[in-house]
């Protein structure tokens, strides 16, 4: 019997919702399980900053100044961390555009695939999917909206939806 691999998750917060906003946070659970985090000290050409967003996640503009990693760097780390792999997000339209924003502004070449995670869901993983979700929410105890904790949470919620 061939065992079912569970897939990289990627989960991007950003400073808004518009064209204008820019990756302020990236977090991801591998395939393996090893997990991956940072804040990104925004490149002093992005500064559209939404009230709402941060509302949402929890991130002011102080944190990111002062606890946020260079983007070059973060995404040396990021392509260290996920090398030439396939990582997938269940915000794909948002998050995908956000990372290419990043490695452009740093000028670094993204090694990975960020691919929509419906590619390699099932109708029957998508029929029950929000309710699982809900489930894990409460089961993991994430009481914030950060993107490691959504990450795990939308892997998690992969696990217990695989076979359906």
């Amino acid at each position: 019997m061939q065992q079912k691999t569970l897939p990289t998750i990627i989960d991007v917060e950003a400073s808004g919702f518009g064209a204008q906003s820019y990756p302020i946070e990236i977090g991801i659970v591998r395939y393996d399980g090893a997990k991956w985090c940072k804040l990104i000290r925004p490149f002093d050409s992005w500064m559209h900053w939404d009230k709402n967003a941060q509302v949402l996640h929890g991130i002011t503009r102080a944190m990111l100044h002062a606890r946020g990693a260079e983007p070059i760097s973060v995404c040396n780390e990021l392509n260290a961390f996920l090398g030439n792999t396939l990582v997938y997000s269940d915000g794909w339209v948002v998050d995908n555009p956000w990372l290419i924003k990043l490695f452009a502004a740093a000028q670094v070449e993204m090694t990975f695939t960020c691919r929509a995670l419906e590619y390699i869901l099932s109708e029957g993983q998508m029929n029950v999917w929000h309710e699982v979700k809900a489930q894990q929410l409460a089961k993991l105890g994430v009481k914030r909206h950060r993107a490691s904790a959504d990450a795990l949470v939308i892997q998690q919620t992969y696990a217990q939806t695989m076979g359906l």
